[in-house]
């Protein structure tokens, strides 16, 4: 009898990738980078493993966006506070905290609860072209399209 094959955390294999963000649009870079952090990319997917592997994305400040986004796009959070609503466009946060605005697409897209945040902490990004991972030999890699 076949049964289907499930992943173990502990036999899955981890590669490091370095994604170069300059020109690519935020939304088709994010929705692969989130396949890439859950391991879809992998024969052996599990959904409730965490399979994915470490993506490092440098030269986020050269991101683009398409259409009005960088003016009409706005970023909202919360102090907690009564009055506490901030807000900022995306052309804003993109000049204060680039590798933000990536980190919070990213976020969205990957599941919510432990297994998400487990997922989420195996992104590093990086504002320009430097990052602290070369002892880790990240492997180029090229997006789809």
């Amino acid at each position: 009898m076949r049964t289907t094959f499930m992943a173990k955390a502990s036999e899955v294999e981890r590669k490091w990738l370095l994604i170069d963000a300059e020109g690519k649009t935020l939304g088709r870079l994010t929705s692969e980078v989130a396949s890439l952090l859950r391991g879809k990319h992998k024969p052996t997917f599990t959904p409730h493993v965490d399979c994915g592997d470490h993506v490092i994305i440098i030269n986020a400040e050269k991101i683009k966006l398409t259409g009005n986004k960088l003016n009409d796009k706005i970023y909202y959070r919360h102090s907690g506070h009564p009055g506490g609503l901030k807000s900022q466009t995306a052309k804003e946060l993109l000049a204060k905290r680039p590798e933000r605005m990536l980190e919070l697409a990213i976020k969205g897209m990957l599941p919510k609860g432990s297994l998400g945040r487990q997922q989420f902490n195996k992104l590093h990004v990086y504002a320009g072209a430097e990052h602290k991972h070369e002892a880790q030999k990240p492997e180029v890699y090229e997006l789809r399209g």
